[in-house]
C-alpha cells in the first residue's frame, strides 16, 4: 500500500512539473525505474488533458495573444523554426508538459501529432533527468 501511495505521488506531482516529481520519487526511495515510468505517466496524462479537453482553453490564448499584437517567447520561436515536432520535443523540459500542450493548441497544432511529439518528448525528458539524479546521487553515496 505504501508503494502505491509514493508511485501515486509521483504520477501526481509530475501531472503539474516533471522536474519535480523526478526528485521526489528518489526523496521517496523509489527505484529509478519506477520513477521514470510514473513520471512519464503523470506528464503524458496531463498533456492530454490538456490537448484533448483544450478546445475552450485554445479559444482563450489566441484571443489573448491576438490582444498582445504578436506570438512572443520561446516556445513561439522553436514553434516556428521547428513546428510540432520541436515543441513537443522541447517543451516538457523548458514549460513542463501541460503548459507546452497548452502552448501547442495555441499556436494551432493538430492533437494527434501534438499528442504523439508531447509523449516522445515526455519519455526522453523522464529517462534523461532520473538517470541525471540517480547518477547525482550515487556520486554523493560513494565513498
Amino acid at each position: 500500500m505504501e508503494m502505491l501511495w509514493k508511485c501515486g505521488t509521483v504520477v501526481v506531482t509530475s501531472m503539474m512539473e516533471l522536474w519535480a516529481a523526478i526528485p521526489l520519487g528518489f526523496a521517496l526511495q523509489l527505484p529509478p525505474l519506477l520513477i521514470g515510468i510514473f513520471s512519464a505517466i503523470g506528464a503524458v496524462a496531463s498533456a492530454g488533458i490538456v490537448i484533448f479537453l483544450g478546445g475552450s482553453l485554445r479559444s482563450w490564448l489566441l484571443q489573448r495573444l491576438e490582444k498582445k499584437g504578436k506570438r512572443q517567447g520561446k516556445m513561439a520561436r522553436i514553434w516556428e523554426k521547428y513546428g510540432v515536432i520541436g515543441l513537443g520535443l522541447t517543451s516538457p523540459l523548458l514549460t513542463g508538459a501541460p503548459l507546452g500542450a497548452a502552448i501547442g493548441i495555441s499556436l494551432g497544432a493538430p492533437t494527434g501529432k501534438l499528442m504523439w511529439w508531447m509523449s516522445i518528448g515526455i519519455v526522453i525528458w523522464s529517462v534523461i533527468l532520473t538517470i541525471a539524479v540517480a547518477l547525482g546521487l550515487l556520486q554523493f553515496l560513494t565513498p
